[in-house]
């Protein structure tokens, strides 16, 4: 029989109004059915003394759910948490403590850690330290059996958590943040994370907590940061979800990667920053990806927020960026794609042998996310992109070839850069002479143009291998192709650079 999820409440910060959110809670529940619980992120009281909060101290009034409250964030409200490891507030209202893991009967596992960051001792009694959050993760992390957590309560937000990520809107996470929270994310591997303190509503995007290829898959991680509650400008501070304990999942279900997942924002190179240390950004760039609307006028730039950027500076939460209509072929995560053609993977895109290849060495230069075309490329990507290029000019120059790179942005789904033996134009091509050419397709184009003229007796004169799926080989052979690139790619293979 299947476990019953469990149905939870998270909110930002209270900030002391104590009635607008437990009437809110009470609504809610009558509309839609009980809660299990309720999690309270960044501030639970105001700062100053307010006879609201003794109506529920004293009983008058009482909590119509459990409620789990993190502690202070500043000197004016510690006064408010007497006990360092936790103690009941009020009925139905507890203080979960300085930082610890709180387990429920069901298996649940919540993470918890109150304040705000500190890199100076003695540590206020509002703050944590990097010891802290180092001794959280020794408890948990250092057990073989260890997979992560079903939660994570902070109020800070983590620094860089929009790296590779939707926009976070008016907040610079590479600026604002804590990257002792971005580290212990990062180790702890939440399923859900939360946050409050910017008065603002953040949903990331999933990320991945793994390396595509390197490592086998685990669970998405989902941050989500809520405003206050009762702002004026009606953003949301209550957030509402279901989930089974992840001791309770079935495994396969449990790593089921969703369509619109993303690159870890806390990882660099593929290598975690060390604890106490201040997390690099992995990128400068704005890591908000653009892509072109084509309902719009042609060539009219739109940001993923879905407006225009002239505008208003207060855009609405951040639409999901456009994802493949069916199974993609190409996309890295996707079950669909033929891993054993992967011959290189980098940070952000790997190399694959082409399916059918016009030679042995016919490669294609994939980003490991979807993205359609190069004008949908950020920056980091882009920069991956070219080092590949440059890196297989030299490859193929070493063994006494050129090659030539073109992109067809027509009737396809997933960027791919296709690697080949010299040839001519076909929508974007790149000569190793240094020539670009360009063409726009403005009406019915020839699918395979590019790969029937590099075929062609003019060039590689192999006209029988114009359609690629005359080129077909087994699985076997193509898996003899991929070991022997890889082996003759690795004197050039940038991605082992420390």
């Amino acid at each position: 029989m299947a476990q019953k999820p469990l149905r939870l409440l998270a909110c930002g910060d209270v900030e002391g109004k104590f009635d607008i959110l437990f009437n809110r809670v009470q609504a809610i529940q009558k509309k839609s059915g009980n809660f299990d619980l309720l999690l309270c992120v960044g501030n639970f009281f105001g700062s100053t003394q307010d006879a609201e909060w003794e109506e529920y101290k004293t009983g008058i009034k009482k909590a119509p759910i459990q409620t789990y409250v993190l502690g202070a964030n500043n000197q004016e409200t510690v006064k408010y948490f007497q006990d360092a490891d936790g103690c009941e507030l009020a009925e139905n209202i507890t203080y979960l403590g300085r930082k610890g893991i709180f387990t429920g009967s069901s298996g649940l596992q919540i993470v918890y850690l109150s304040g705000t960051e500190s890199l100076n001792e003695p540590v206020p009694g509002y703050s944590f330290s990097p010891k802290d959050v180092s001794s959280l993760r020794t408890m948990l992390c250092t057990t073989s059996q260890f997979k992560g957590v079903d939660i994570l309560l902070t109020s800070p937000w983590p620094k860089y958590v929009g790296n590779f990520g939707n926009s976070s809107g008016e907040v610079d996470t590479k600026k604002c943040g804590s990257a002792l929270v971005s580290s212990l994310a990062m180790g702890l591997k939440p399923r859900y994370h939360f946050a409050a303190l910017e008065k603002t509503y953040y949903e990331r995007l999933p990320y991945r907590n793994h390396i595509v290829l390197q490592e086998n898959a685990q669970h998405a991680t989902r941050f989500i940061a809520l405003a206050n509650v009762g702002n004026p400008e009606k953003k949301k501070y209550l957030y509402a979800f279901s989930i089974v304990p992840m001791k309770l999942m079935d495994a396969a279900e449990l790593v089921k990667q969703p369509p619109d997942i993303t690159e870890n924002p806390y990882r660099k190179s593929g290598q975690e920053a060390s604890i106490g240390k201040q997390i690099l950004a992995p990128v400068e760039e704005s890591a908000c990806q653009f892509f072109f609307d084509l309902n719009e006028k042609q060539g009219r730039k739109r940001s993923s927020t879905g407006r225009d950027s002239k505008s208003s500076p207060h855009p609405k939460q951040p639409r999901k960026p456009p994802q493949p209509p069916g199974p993609c072929w190409f996309c890295l995560a996707s079950p669909e794609v033929e891993k054993h053609l992967v011959v290189n993977i980098g940070t952000h895109c790997y190399l694959a042998l082409a399916k059918g290849g016009l030679s042995d060495d016919h490669v294609l230069i994939l980003p490991i996310g979807h993205y359609q075309s190069v004008v949908e490329l950020s920056a980091e990507v882009v920069e991956e992109v070219e080092k590949y290029k440059a890196t297989l000019r030299r490859f193929f120059k070493s063994r006494g070839k050129r090659c030539v790179v073109f992109e067809r942005n027509y009737k396809s789904h997933h960027l791919q850069l296709q690697i080949a033996q010299p040839g001519a134009a076909y929508f974007y091509v790149e000569l190793d002479t240094g020539e670009k050419l360009f063409h726009r397709i403005k009406k019915n184009f020839p699918l395979q143009f590019g790969r029937e003229v590099l075929a062609s007796e003019a060039i590689l004169n192999v006209p029988d291998k114009s359609d690629w799926r005359q080129c077909q080989i087994s699985k076997e052979d193509e898996e003899t192709l991929a070991r022997r690139f890889r082996k003759d790619f690795e004197p050039y293979d940038f991605t082992l650079d420390d």
